[in-house]
């Protein structure tokens, strides 16, 4: 799996971080605010997947997602205002709630020990990437986003989310490097196919908030692995 891969890239939320949920929360929470209106988590998530998917050829999807919102749920505020009110009531989950996966940081120590170029691939936004750096203590006691990884890519340097290969095909071209010295970690189904777009190796991490789509996960991913332990076998197998 690691062996002669002279990159690694990590997706973030559901891989690097256990966010996934804290977003149907979030969700959960505005539309309750918005509407008045109680969902359920996992219908959430799987709108969100769904509606992100459709409207990633869009200059700002979380925008177009907003407004599936308020369309659906009947808000008053234009989507713009949805918007702000979602990341308002993010700051407290992404500030204190949202943890590292476990062995997350040591995977990582030990990758850059064998000289592995570690690249930072997600659309999630620079606004959150750094404040998870600036005021989340159960991450930034860990890693540090800016010092652990050579290349830091967010929503802000793509055109095109997952599961378009942009992001990836950008992490190519700066390291300059061929697809096969690379390998990508993710754990969700548009994470995959983004990879396999892209035509790099991907190895996808279990994740409880990617149970509805598993077996895809498994049939689409060039490795599979329950967790960071795992995978950190995997690494001490490509060195021995």
């Amino acid at each position: 799996m690691f062996q002669g891969k002279k990159l690694v890239c990590f997706d973030l939320d559901g891989t690097l971080i256990d966010s996934v949920g804290i977003w149907n929360q979030v969700d959960a929470a505005l539309i309750q605010e918005l509407s008045g209106i109680e969902v359920n988590l996992n219908q959430i998530q799987q709108q969100r997947d769904l509606q992100l998917t459709a409207v990633r050829h869009l200059p700002d999807p979380y925008l177009e997602y907003c407004g599936y919102l308020k369309a659906q749920y009947g808000f008053d505020l234009p989507k713009e205002e949805v918007k702000n009110r979602r990341y308002s009531i993010s700051r407290h989950f992404l500030d204190h709630v949202v943890e590292l996966k476990p062995q997350a940081d040591l995977l990582i120590q030990t990758l850059k020990q064998q000289d592995i170029q570690l690249a930072l691939t997600t659309t999630t936004s620079l606004f959150n990437v750094q404040r998870y750096q600036d005021n989340n203590q159960n991450i930034n006691q860990k890693i540090s986003f800016h010092n652990d990884f050579a290349l830091l890519l967010t929503r802000e340097n793509v055109q095109n989310i997952k599961p378009h290969p942009e992001v990836y095909l950008n992490v190519l071209k700066h390291f300059g490097v061929e697809a096969q010295d690379c390998l990508i970690v993710e754990d969700s189904l548009i994470g995959v196919e983004a990879a396999h777009n892209a035509g790099i190796e991907v190895v996808a991490v279990y994740d409880q908030y990617s149970e509805h789509e598993m077996d895809l996960i498994k049939a689409k991913a060039d490795y599979f692995v329950q967790d960071f332990t795992e995978l950190l076998m995997h690494v001490a197998e490509s060195i021995a």
